[in-house]
């Protein structure tokens, strides 16, 4: 490594431990045991002076007050949910866009990349009132249809998909291939690393998701993992290493798919960027 590589890298490394740090601190505390939390909120102490398990044992073990599992289920199945419908009309909707010719298809994608500026506490109270008048109040349907596609998804699989050769789809049609054959056999398979892209982002967005199950839920069984971690800190306002602890619990699927997922996010990124013209 160069000194100009290293000029590069020190700043990089430094910007990462900085954001890390909030992270570490959190799974600090969760092993740390409430005498010694409270001895440590005047000075910076990293390390747990005792390391305890006590705090996950009272999270998940108190399913009574505060029923992890049901909100870890509610979670996973939002998250999965919404994901997986977003792939599915994000990517039909970026092939329409991409691939397919018809009349005002420029300024329809246009209209469409604008409405990424309207922010989206803005669509909480009128899609609350449809919820309402569907009777989807409290359900499954209220968490997953509204957020099962958007904007963002449909342009950055859109950008993706001009870089990939014409001359694959002109072959495809030369075989018989219809429309949504050529979106099935052809486009489909190239797209992997775009569609690993907006899934990772999709699936951190939903999980870490607040104001909507708090808005478009009212029951105790449907709520989230993260209003769970909320009514937890209500519940027990001094219970420090508790809340660390769901929080720590929290994070580990999206941790993970991260990992699974990172070539496949890294190589979408940097394709997505130059594929636009």
């Amino acid at each position: 490594m160069n000194k100009s590589h290293r000029l590069i890298h020190i700043p990089l490394l430094l910007s990462a431990v900085l954001f890390l740090a909030p992270l570490a601190w959190m799974l600090s505390t969760s092993f740390k045991t409430d005498t010694d939390i409270i001895n440590g909120l005047g000075s910076v102490r990293w390390l747990p002076s005792t390391f305890t398990l006590d705090n996950y044992r009272a999270v998940l073990s108190n399913v009574a007050e505060f029923p992890v599992w049901r909100w870890t289920a509610n979670s996973l199945l939002v998250s999965l949910g919404t994901t997986l419908l977003v792939l599915v009309v994000d990517s039909l909707a970026a092939y329409a866009y991409a691939r397919l010719r018809w009349r005002g298809r420029d300024k329809v994608f246009t209209v469409l990349v604008a409405t990424m500026l309207v922010p989206a506490q803005v669509l909480l109270i009128p899609t609350y009132l449809v919820i309402r008048q569907l009777g989807w109040f409290d359900t499954y349907w209220a968490l997953i249809v509204p957020a099962s596609a958007g904007s963002f998804g449909v342009f950055l699989l859109r950008q993706f998909m001009r870089s990939i050769p014409v001359e694959l789809e002109e072959a495809a049609r030369l075989d018989g291939c219809s429309s949504f054959g050529i979106y099935w056999h052809v486009i489909l398979p190239l797209l992997r690393p775009a569609l690993a892209t907006l899934g990772i982002f999709t699936f951190m967005a939903s999980w870490n998701a607040f104001e909507s199950p708090l808005i478009f839920t009212d029951s105790v069984t449907m709520r989230t993992l993260p209003i769970g971690i909320a009514i937890f800190q209500g519940h027990y306002g001094t219970q420090y290493g508790q809340m660390m602890a769901a929080a720590s619990l929290a994070m580990v699927p999206v941790v993970v798919a991260f990992l699974i997922f990172q070539r496949y996010i890294i190589r979408g990124i940097s394709l997505t960027g130059l594929a636009g013209r």
